[in-house]
């Protein structure tokens, strides 16, 4: 289905991107505190609790949604917890529904931050982007990633981690009865900025890591493909506090990264705020700064870091479904090249990839002006048109 903006949701996904995510935490459900033993499979539910989906506060949607806690896998293989919201519309339909594993931009490495302890109140950035997809008649399924709402730090960055988060909830969609999902559900991968690293691992991980799910394709969008260029792009500018919450979260992944011993007094300080706060306060925080104001030296220049954030390096995969991509030509906070060398990497290696040059915007509008055109591009492919790549 294939769908056209409204004045009022384009102003409402305008108005929820605005909305702060630094919200009080919100208590865990009783099922979350004692979730027991994870399920040996990845995408396996550990516990299900009735939750709520509202793009603003007290906004209906007509729609049902339960929190999950599902088994998935680290960076590192390990097996984790993640934790994310099924939503489903209750529309009277009665065949199957396509279902879009949906990644968030950066919200925060707080758990009050998470998506699934906003979305029942309204003040989750992106859920009017998001209502979008549910007006389709589809399914989503919002993972929290690795971290977020669940015990840990967030491992903010680490792509790898993320990827599996995205891929595991779309299974676990799967095997909630209550959203009546069937296995073989048509799979759309989306997300941008955070998100679309994510949703670029996942749709470079698919086939390898989850190939039994029906991907049909990935829209990603503002993708921070390359972590060390885009830190050195942003070192000292607007953007800067994104490094020392990507640090945070690389570091909480792989702790004989040692973060601590590089932090000046004051690098602590910052650091250790970022952890319980959300993304409108941490990207203030963190605004401005150089590495050099806050660290004794660059961890940055180490190879144990540079070997980590490599690993999180998109474009060595080619990904098996088709892929629309889509970045501002006038993005200040993840390069445009960064995008574009991730479409040739791709490209090189024989992907289906359609990309897109967002010619007037930058980052934050980019996810809200091409919402739509993702969205039309999936319905596409859950039509079985057949995609028209640019290589």
């Amino acid at each position: 289905m294939r769908i056209r903006h409204s004045a009022r949701t384009v102003l409402a996904a305008v108005a929820a991107l605005a909305l702060s995510a630094a919200v009080p935490a919100t208590a865990r459900a009783a099922a979350d505190s004692e979730a027991g033993q994870a399920a040996a499979r990845p995408g396996d539910i550990v516990s299900t609790a009735p939750s709520a989906f509202h793009p603003l506060p007290g906004q209906p949607t007509n729609t049902k949604a339960w929190k999950i806690l599902y088994n998935s896998t680290t960076a590192d293989g390990a097996p984790n917890v993640v934790s994310g919201t099924v939503i489903v519309p209750q529309d009277g339909r009665t065949g199957p529904r396509p279902l879009i594993t949906y990644a968030v931009g950066t919200v925060g490495l707080g758990d009050s931050c998470a998506p699934s302890n906003n979305l029942p109140y309204g003040t989750a950035m992106e859920a009017n982007l998001i209502q979008q997809l549910t007006l389709r008649g589809w399914a989503v399924v919002v993972t929290d990633y690795e971290g977020l709402g669940t015990p840990g730090l967030h491992t903010y960055t680490v792509g790898p981690s993320a990827g599996h988060a995205m891929l595991d909830a779309a299974r676990a969609a799967t095997r909630l009865p209550e959203a009546g999902l069937a296995a073989n559900t048509a799979v759309g991968i989306m997300g941008y900025s955070q998100g679309g690293q994510a949703s670029s691992w996942a749709a470079e991980l698919q086939g390898s890591y989850a190939p039994e799910l029906q991907v049909k394709g990935t829209a990603t969008g503002g993708v921070p493909a390359d972590l060390l260029k885009v830190a050195d792009f942003n070192n000292g500018s607007y953007g800067s506090g994104l490094i020392f919450m990507a640090a945070a979260g690389q570091d909480a992944a792989f702790p004989e990264l040692d973060l601590d011993s590089y932090l000046t007094p004051a690098g602590k300080v910052l650091v250790n705020g970022m952890k319980d706060s959300c993304v409108a306060i941490d990207s203030i925080a963190g605004s401005f700064k150089r590495i050099s104001d806050l660290t004794t030296r660059n961890p940055l220049a180490q190879p144990d870091w540079q070997a980590r954030l490599n690993q999180s390096k998109l474009g060595r995969t080619a990904p098996a479904a088709p892929v629309y991509q889509y970045h501002a030509l006038g993005d200040e906070l993840i390069p445009y090249a960064v995008g574009r060398q991730l479409r040739s990497d791709w490209c090189a290696k024989g992907a289906n990839v359609e990309f897109d040059t967002i010619l007037l915007g930058e980052h934050v509008s980019g996810v809200i002006t091409h919402s739509l055109a993702a969205g039309n591009w999936l319905a596409d492919r859950f039509a079985g048109r057949a995609a028209h790549p640019n290589c």
